[in-house]
C-alpha cells in the first residue's frame, strides 16, 4: 500500500505540472476563444532565453526579471501583429496561425541562443525527502513537491486575480461575450493583451520547471501535447479544470505504468493519458468544468 500511494503522490505532482502547461492554453482561450498551438514553444523560449542570459554572464537575480520582461513583450508583440488582425476570423484560420507561431518561435530561440542542450539548476536536487521516508517509508521527490508548490502558489495568484479584480471580472465578461462586453464598455483588445501578457509569464515559470527537470532542449516543445488531455479532461475554459485535469493525467499515467505496464510489455505511460482523453471525449466532449453548448438549427 505505501508503494502505491508513493506512485499516486509522484503521480499528482507531476500532474500539477501539465496543469501549469495547461494553464496557459486556459487562459488564451477563455480570453479570445483562440487555442494557441504556440504555448509550448513559448515554455521553450522562456527556458532558453534564461539559460541563455546567465550564459552571458547576468546573474540569476537580474536573468529571472529580464526574461520575464522578454516573455511580456513577446506575448503582446503576438496578440499585437498576429492575433489582433485576425479578429473575427474563422477559428481555423486562429488555430493554423498559431501553429505558423510555433514554428517561428522555436526558430527563432535556437537562432537566438543557439541549438544545444543546456541544463538548468535552480537549485533543488531531484532526490527523496528524506524524513518523508524515514517514517512513511515513501519515497517522494524534493524538486516535485516544491515546483508544484510553487504551480499551486500561481495558479491560486490567478484565480484570485480573475475572481476578485476588475479585470478578471472584465475578463469574465469578454469570454462570456465579445459582443456584449464591447457594448458596455469593456476595452477588449487591451484585456486580451493583459491576458497574453500574463500567458507569457506562466511559460516563464513552466518553462523554468520543466527546463530544470529534463534539460532546455527543444523537446520542452513537445510539453504543450502532454496539456492537450489536461484541457480535454478538465475544460478548455476552465482553470480549476487544468488543475482537476492535470492531477487525473498525471495520477492516472503513473499509475498505469506500474499496474498496467508489465501486461503490455512497458512505456504505456507516454500514451495512456491520450486514450484516456480519447474515451473521455466520447462520454462528456466539453470536459469537467467545460460548458455544454447547444447549438440550435
Amino acid at each position: 500500500m505505501s508503494f502505491f500511494f508513493e506512485v499516486l503522490i509522484g503521480g499528482l505532482l507531476s500532474g500539477v505540472m501539465y496543469s501549469l502547461v495547461a494553464l496557459g492554453f486556459v487562459l488564451i482561450y477563455k480570453a479570445s476563444g483562440v487555442f494557441n498551438f504556440a504555448q509550448g514553444a513559448m515554455v521553450f523560449f522562456a527556458a532558453l532565453t534564461y539559460v541563455g542570459l546567465l550564459e552571458k554572464g547576468l546573474p540569476a537575480l537580474l536573468a529571472l526579471p529580464a526574461t520575464l520582461a522578454v516573455m511580456v513583450a513577446l506575448a503582446l508583440i503576438i496578440e499585437r501583429i498576429v492575433l489582433r488582425p485576425l479578429v473575427n476570423q474563422p477559428q481555423i484560420t486562429l488555430f493554423m496561425a498559431t501553429i505558423g507561431l510555433t514554428f517561428f518561435i522555436e526558430g527563432l530561440a535556437q537562432m537566438v541562443w543557439g541549438a544545444n542542450v543546456r541544463g538548468l539548476e535552480l537549485g533543488l536536487q531531484d532526490e527523496p525527502i528524506q524524513w518523508v521516508t524515514e517514517t512513511s517509508g515513501m519515497n517522494v521527490s524534493k524538486f516535485d513537491l516544491v515546483a508544484a508548490g510553487v504551480a499551486a502558489i500561481l495558479v491560486t495568484l490567478l484565480a484570485l486575480f480573475f475572481s476578485r479584480t476588475r479585470i478578471g471580472r472584465a475578463l469574465r465578461a469578454v469570454a462570456d461575450d465579445h459582443q456584449a462586453a464591447l457594448a458596455v464598455g469593456i476595452p477588449l483588445q487591451q484585456i486580451w493583451a493583459i491576458v497574453w501578457g500574463v500567458a507569457g509569464a506562466v511559460a516563464l515559470v513552466a518553462g523554468l520547471l520543466w527546463g530544470a527537470r529534463n534539460g532546455v532542449q527543444y523537446a520542452l516543445t513537445f510539453v504543450a501535447l502532454k496539456a492537450l488531455p489536461v484541457l480535454i479532461l478538465g475544460g478548455f475554459d476552465s482553470i480549476p479544470g487544468a488543475i482537476v485535469g492535470g492531477l487525473i493525467v498525471g495520477a492516472s499515467e503513473k499509475l498505469a505504468e506500474v499496474y498496467l505496464g508489465p501486461f503490455v510489455g512497458g512505456g504505456i505511460e507516454g500514451w495512456f493519458s491520450y486514450v484516456l482523453a480519447l474515451l473521455f471525449l466520447l462520454v462528456r466532449p466539453e470536459g469537467l468544468f467545460g460548458e455544454k453548448r447547444i447549438d440550435r438549427v
